[in-house]
């Protein structure tokens, strides 16, 4: 029996809340034409040069933290703020969560054919390397591109109909399953230690990061660099997750059934029936950063949680797919953080860049499903193509409907019209007064 759901369209304002629907404004046109990059940004992280003062000690807070409240304890106020606000989240999310994912290394190298990508890298005397392969769509391009690691994401027929190119990403070349924190291995570990603290989520995360480094240098007559995609499913869902959410330039982030370590928020873990415990998914590979471990008990001194994870892609193209039928995922703690993310993508008039599908029939895990067939078309079109409007959509299933309103005791506050992100010299270059 179909499962019943909560149709949320954004651009006609609502948002789920266990089986309620609260009303938001709509984003204008005008609004969502003047967030910068909502198509993705011209550098891996545009707030490199904000400073950022970590806190000297952590507080125990059952709801989520609050996104919108800046280290300092001053609220953002300005969608320019939120430039410097997603660097604070980033410091936090690589600090407690992942590891640090570095910057482009001092040399990258490599080729971009129409059959695929070879990436050499060097570090401080360190030198690494791995490929992708890449499947060109009909027509003539360059292309835009979806990297799909390890093989498992969104249909990779219905991103090619779509008039767009799949690279697929072996991640395991870059940070590799079933090692010892203290012994990992791959082209990442290569360069930056065997014994670094960084999980592999952030290996694949930086690896995604050097392919598009090559794209952007090959001269763009094969692949698009600033028309990139990425999508992945179970473990790769988590790997999808951490490059939209790590990289600016990925204009189209699509996560699928990503479980814990992936979109689930992490307070809700532990009260969720079924979903696997943050204990099982910290061991069960080195996935997360190691500082991780010593939260996975109790989470509710971690001072970021998956919902600002959401945020850092805001306001770019976010598509999250999940899967009622199995507890394992953890598809109401998905709710939530895809509803208290929204806001962020709400606040900087962005309401329409975001969609989230956990309405589905068939509750085989990572399976090719027709109700996601439209939404992977039309987000491809509005942000690789650059054709499309179709307005992002949450399409919750009651089954799995996360109470956003048990989770926060904060608000979402109506910024003002400053430009989102952008410091003033790349408002220039952008044409932007």
């Amino acid at each position: 029996m179909r499962l019943r759901s909560t149709v949320v369209m954004l651009a006609v304002a609502a948002l789920v809340i266990a089986g309620a629907v609260t009303v938001v404004a709509r984003a204008t046109t005008a609004e969502v034409a003047a967030t910068s990059f909502a198509f993705g940004a011209p550098v891996e992280d545009d707030g490199a040069d904000c400073p950022v003062a970590l806190p000297g000690s952590l507080t125990a807070n059952s709801k989520l933290p609050d996104p919108f409240t800046k280290l300092d304890g001053a609220r953002v106020s300005a969608k320019s703020d939120w430039r410097c606000r997603r660097a604070e989240i980033k410091k936090l999310a690589e600090t407690y969560v992942y590891g640090e994912k570095p910057g482009k290394p001092a040399s990258v190298t490599g080729t971009v054919s129409n059959t695929g990508i070879t990436v050499n890298v060097t570090q401080n005397g360190r030198s690494s390397g791995f490929s992708a392969s890449v499947q060109l769509p009909s027509g003539s391009g360059p292309f835009p591109a979806v990297v799909v690691l390890g093989g498992s994401g969104a249909d990779t027929a219905t991103i090619r109909a779509t008039g767009a190119a799949v690279i697929d990403f072996d991640p395991l070349e870059v940070g590799r399953e079933g090692t010892p924190r203290n012994a990992k291995q791959g082209a990442f570990y290569s360069l930056y230690g065997s014994s670094s603290s960084s999980g592999v989520l952030a290996a694949w995360a930086w690896g995604v990061s050097r392919i598009i480094d090559v794209i952007e240098q090959s001269g763009g007559s094969i692949l698009k660099a600033d028309a990139m995609g990425v999508t992945g499913c179970s473990r790769y869902g988590k790997g999808a997750f951490a490059v939209g959410a790590f990289d600016q330039r990925i204009a189209l982030t699509m996560p699928i059934e990503s479980g814990s370590a992936g979109v689930p928020v992490f307070r809700q873990a532990p009260g969720e029936s079924g979903v696997q415990p943050l204990s099982s998914a910290y061991e069960e590979q080195p996935w997360l950063g190691d500082a991780f471990g010593s939260f996975t008990s109790d989470p509710t001194e971690l001072p970021v949680d998956t919902h600002e994870m959401v945020a850092m892609v805001a306001p770019r193209g976010l598509f999250i797919m999940e899967n009622p039928h199995i507890d394992w995922l953890g598809a109401r703690s998905g709710s939530v953080a895809a509803l208290a993310g929204a806001e962020v993508y709400k606040a900087l008039g962005a309401a329409d860049n975001i969609t989230y599908s956990s309405d589905i029939q068939d509750g085989d895990h990572c399976a090719s499903r027709p109700e996601w067939r439209t939404p992977l078309q039309q987000n491809i079109q509005k942000f690789l193509l650059r054709t499309g409007s179709a307005p992002g959509a949450f399409r919750i299933s009651y089954s799995k409907a996360g109470n956003l309103a048990e989770w926060r005791d904060w608000q979402t506050p109506t910024l003002s019209d400053a430009d989102p992100v952008r410091p003033p010299d790349q408002r220039a270059a952008a044409g932007v007064h």
